[in-house]
C-alpha cells in the first residue's frame, strides 16, 4: 500500500500489555500525514489473573504448551477487545471511523539470535471482536532482516519527543529500553535494551510482602544497597557486557536468573529490592555512558515513571534531569500504547520503524501485518 492509497481516516488505536503482565492499556490518537499523534482517550484493564498466570507459565516450556498458548491468545484478544469498545465509548468514536487498531501481543519468546520471535495473539478473532482492521505481529519481519526486532518504540520516539538538546528516552517497563535522540532529526540515533526494569522488583516484591509491585518504591528505600550483590548481579551476567544492538527478556531475566544469583546471600529482603532497585539504576547508567553521545535530560516512561525512588536514584546517578513523559504532555502509562497506534498507522503508510540504527538489521523495514476488518 502506497502512502497514496492509505485510507482518508487519521484516527488509530494502539494496545499494549508489555512484560510486566500487568495490564492492558488502549490509547485512541489521531494522526497527521506527517505521522505526529496526538492523544485523544485513554482506557485500561487490569489482566484477570488466571490468564497472567497462565501467561507468566507459557513463558517456560510446559505440557501441552500449544494448546495452552492458542487458548490464551484466543482469551487475551477478548481481553484487547473489552479494552477496544470502552476505549470507543469514552471517546465517542464509532468503528467504521477508526484506521486501524495496532496490536502487539504478549512476548512470550524472544530469540532474534535464533531467527525468531513469538508473541502470543489472535490478530483475526481480535479484528472480527472490534470491527476494526488490526496491524500485530511487528517484531518479525525485523528479525527476518537480521535484526533484534526489539525495541519497537525509538523511531516513534524520534517523532514526538524531539529537543533542541540530546535526549535519551527511557522506557521502564518489565524490561528497560533506552532511545537516544539527536537535535534537529526525526530518527533516533540509536535505541536497546538496558536488561531488567520492573521485572525483577516486581517478582521479589510479590514474593516476599504479597503485593504485586513496590509502590513508589517504598519498601526498596527501607533497605540499603548491597553493593558486593549488586557486583555479583552485573558480572556474573554476559548479556550486560553485550554491545548494542541488542535485547532481552523473560527469557533470560526471570525467578530462576535471580534465585540462582542469591545463592549463599545474607541479605534482609528489602535489602534485596533496593540492590535489584539499584541494577536497574546501574546497567541504564552503564549502557549510556557505552555511547559515543552523551544526553542532557531524559524522558521515562512506563510503570517505572511512577515509582519515585527509582526516578531519584536515576537522576543522581545519570546526573541530568530525570523526568516523566508526563511534563511534555504524555503520560508515561500511555507511552507505548500510543506508540502502538503510531505503528498501525506506519505500516499502513508504509513508513519503515524497523531501522538498522537501533536492531542492528540489514535496512529499514515496514513492520506488520495487516488483519482488515
Amino acid at each position: 500500500m502506497t502512502a497514496a492509497m492509505a485510507p482518508a481516516q487519521d484516527l488509530y488505536v494502539g494496545l499494549m500489555s508489555g512484560t510486566s503482565m500487568d495490564g492492558i492499556d488502549g490509547v485512541l490518537a489521531r494522526i497527521d500525514a506527517q505521522g505526529r499523534p496526538q492523544r485523544l482517550a485513554h482506557a485500561s484493564a487490569p489482566l484477570p489473573q488466571m490468564l497472567r498466570d497462565e501467561l507468566h507459565a507459557l513463558n517456560s516450556s510446559g505440557p501441552d504448551e500449544l494448546h495452552r498458548a492458542a487458548l490464551a491468545a484466543v482469551a487475551l484478544a477478548h481481553c484487547y477487545a473489552d479494552v477496544v469498545t470502552r476505549l470507543l465509548d469514552v471517546a465517542g468514536v464509532r468503528r467504521h471511523e477508526v484506521a486501524a487498531l495496532g496490536a502487539h501481543g504478549q512476548t512470550l519468546r524472544h530469540q532474534p539470535g535464533q531467527g525468531y520471535t513469538l508473541q502470543l495473539n489472535a490478530p483475526a478473532l481480535l479484528a472480527e471482536l472490534t470491527g476494526l482492521g488490526v496491524v500485530a505481529d511487528f517484531r518479525s519481519r525485523d528479525v527476518a532482516a537480521g535484526g533484534q526486532g526489539a525495541p519497537l518504540v525509538p523511531a516513534f520516539h524520534a517523532r514526538v519527543f524531539a529537543s533542541d538538546a540530546p535526549r535519551a528516552v527511557l522506557n521502564l517497563g518489565g524490561i528497560a529500553n533506552v532511545t537516544l535522540l539527536t537535535p534537529g532529526s526525526d530518527m533516533p540515533a540509536a535505541g536497546f535494551d538496558t536488561g531488567p526494569a520492573n521485572m525483577l522488583m516486581d517478582l521479589w516484591c510479590q514474593q516476599h510482602t504479597g503485593k504485586p509491585y513496590d509502590e513508589d518504591g517504598q519498601w526498596a528505600a527501607q533497605g540499603q544497597v548491597q553493593a558486593g550483590l549488586l557486583r555479583t548481579l552485573i558480572d556474573n551476567e554476559p548479556w550486560f557486557a553485550l554491545p548494542a544492538p541488542k535485547s532481552t527478556g523473560r527469557d533470560l531475566f526471570h525467578a530462576a536468573w535471580l534465585a540462582q544469583r542469591l545463592q549463599g546471600i545474607d541479605a534482609r529482603p528489602e535489602d534485596v529490592q533496593a540492590t535489584l532497585r539499584q541494577l536497574t539504576v546501574e546497567t541504564v547508567a552503564r549502557a549510556l555512558e557505552s555511547q559515543p553521545q552523551a544526553v542532557a535530560d531524559m524522558l521515562v516512561c512506563g510503570g517505572g515513571a511512577y515509582n519515585k525512588g527509582l526516578m531519584q536514584a536515576l537522576a543522581e546517578r545519570l546526573g541530568c534531569p530525570v523526568s516523566a513523559t508526563d511534563s511534555v504532555g504524555v503520560p508515561a502509562q500511555e507511552v507505548e500504547a500510543l506508540a502502538f497506534a503510531w505503528l498501525g498507522w506506519a505500516h499502513l503508510h508504509q513508513v519503515p520503524a524497523g531501522l538498522p540504527s537501533v536492531t542492528g538489521a540489514r535496512g529499514a523495514r515496514v513492520l506488520g501485518a495487516h488483519y482488515p476488518a
